[in-house]
């Protein structure tokens, strides 16, 4: 993988966890949005 090829595949990522996030209409506190994330990595470490 490219660095290009790298960095877009972050930018991916951050718009589907930003698109998540917006979607489900709740504001979210620090701890809850670290959870969030954290459970979002576990998964995608599992679909790997």
């Amino acid at each position: 993988m490219t660095d290009k090829e790298r960095k877009d595949a972050q930018q991916a990522i951050l718009y589907e966890l930003r698109r998540l996030i917006k979607k489900s209409g709740k504001d979210y506190t620090n701890q809850e949005l670290c959870d969030l994330i954290d459970t979002i990595a576990e998964a995608k470490d599992q679909e790997a």
